[in-house]
């Protein structure tokens, strides 16, 4: 089936101007018609009513002048000659008007006819006016009434055959503005379905070809945009437009295979960069288990033998808890919201870590703890991440010295500012956010993970993790949190970070 939709922009832009053309056209024909037609059928209708009334007024004329022919013949009046010569000018002008107005060849043989009629006539009067004898012998004729009559009987014969042409034309004239009425009334609504026709046939192929294809691009990019790669917009429209979305698709296509292809490789970068840590962390243990339980061979006592059993069963739990800690920052977190103060967050991390802070000694500092706000956060996550943090700063404090926390309420933008700082003689390593090599570690029994895993889960909550060192006075850590409200909804549709799976 052959498409009468245009095959691209140009030809589409070429049937609007066309379209546009044509209206202007057939408004201008019409309009212009209907003047010519008014104009030419007006013009005639005038000329003929002219001939008609010229007609009348050379008869009217005539019959003055025969008139005054007699009053001056038969009264002597030389008035009344000059009048009679008068008269014969003003007849002979109306006949050369008349020959003026003509314009087809019958109308000027019946004037013709007119005029030598009245030649004839004229002849006749003259011929009284010159022949006294005449004159007595038609004197007696003269007072008679019907003597005019009978003077201009041939006159009146070509008079009544011109006016009779007269009205045959002017019928014909009206015969032509029935018809052209008769036809305006077909014409011209059949010119205006069919302008309309074309309006809205181009007014459709606009729709479709342009303006409605273009909405399915915009909005196709603004969902790819979101990271929906897969998304694929309709290729419809003119070609240009088409193309367009055919490139977008593919662009979109390329898009994915590349993102595809860089979280392949961020994988193998992170699996290469945890593969060292992993043979140490592994190995160590390994080794460790491997000597103790060939000490247990050489166990004289059952304290020695309990002393080698416990050493096992510590260095299988940190190395279990090593494995869970490399598990949780390797898999994507979902965080499950729900309204907390920051106080209760920080209270629960600090929980399980009073032995060790009665254990070293250490003073717990809190200050501004009024300033305490409002969260949506996970519990379980964030208590976990200060956990790590306030761990590591316990770690990082010697014996008898001190732990400061403190609370910020910035109003101006709408956060709370946790800070965590220890008196330590500083972190031996700067750490950065999204970098997914664990950073060595100072505990006894540490994994390296506990700040990558913090960074992380603030990360998915869309919170701020800063770390200060300062050399041989301590590190402090801030963590800056939205207190705007969100519903496990709100991020639900969001894309998980590139984070892969292990």
């Amino acid at each position: 089936m052959i498409s009468l939709r245009p095959k691209s922009l140009k030809n589409l832009l070429f049937i609007h101007e066309v379209a546009f053309l044509i209206l202007v056209l057939v408004t201008g024909l019409i309009g212009g018609l209907s003047a010519y037609f008014w104009q030419q059928t007006s013009s005639e209708s005038v000329r003929l009513n002219n001939l008609a009334a010229l007609n009348e007024q050379v008869r009217s004329d005539l019959f003055r002048q025969i008139q005054t022919m007699i009053r001056a013949r038969l009264l002597e009046e030389q008035q009344a000659v000059k009048r009679y010569a008068d008269y014969s000018r003003r007849i002979d002008d109306m006949f050369n008007q008349m020959h003026a107005l003509t314009e087809v060849e019958r109308e000027r043989g019946a004037i013709d006819d007119l005029r030598d009629s009245y030649r004839v006539l004229q002849k006749d009067m003259n011929n009284i006016f010159r022949d006294p004898y005449m004159t007595q012998a038609a004197g007696i004729n003269m007072i008679d009434p019907r003597f005019a009559e009978q003077m201009v009987g041939q006159y009146e014969q070509e008079y009544k055959a011109f006016k009779q042409l007269l009205d045959q034309l002017q019928a014909e004239n009206d015969a032509t503005v029935d018809r052209w009425t008769q036809l305006a009334r077909i014409f011209i609504p059949v010119a205006l379905i069919l302008v309309i026709a074309l309006l809205f046939y181009t007014r459709y192929s606009l729709k479709h070809g342009f303006r409605v294809p273009m909405q399915h691009i915009m909005s196709g990019a603004d969902t790819i945009s979101h990271g929906k790669l897969d998304h694929e917009i309709p290729e419809q429209g003119v070609q240009e437009v088409s193309d367009l979305a055919r490139a977008i698709n593919r662009m979109a296509r390329d898009l994915a295979a590349s993102r595809d292809a860089l979280v392949q490789s961020e994988k193998q970068a992170a699996l290469g960069a945890l593969v060292p840590v992993v043979a140490h962390n592994i190995r160590n243990p390994l080794a460790s288990i491997r000597a103790t339980a060939q000490v247990l061979d050489g166990s004289e006592t059952a304290e020695e033998l309990h002393e080698s059993k416990q050493a096992i069963i510590d260095t299988i739990d940190r190395l279990g808890r090593w494995v869970s800690a490399l598990v949780s920052y390797l898999h994507p977190l979902e965080p499950h919201y729900r309204r907390v103060y920051m106080s209760e967050l920080v209270a629960g991390a600090l929980g399980p870590l009073k032995p060790k802070l009665e254990e070293k000694g250490l003073e717990l500092e809190q200050f501004d703890w009024d300033q305490d706000r409002e969260l949506s956060a996970d519990p379980d996550l964030m208590e976990q991440a200060i956990y790590s943090l306030l761990s590591n700063a316990i770690e990082a404090s010697p014996a008898g010295g001190s732990l400061t926390l403190g609370l910020e309420a910035l109003d101006s933008s709408g956060q709370v500012r946790l800070r965590i700082r220890d008196s330590g003689p500083g972190m031996p390593f700067s750490p950065q956010p999204g970098n997914l090599a664990p950073g060595p570690s100072t505990k006894r029994f540490g994994t390296g993970l506990g700040i990558p895993i913090a960074y992380k889960i603030c990360q998915s909550h869309g919170w701020e993790l800063r770390f200060n060192i300062e050399t041989d006075t301590g590190t402090e850590v801030t963590i800056t949190a939205s207190t705007a409200v969100v519903s496990d909804a709100d991020t639900s549709g969001e894309d998980d970070s590139p984070t892969q799976e292990s």
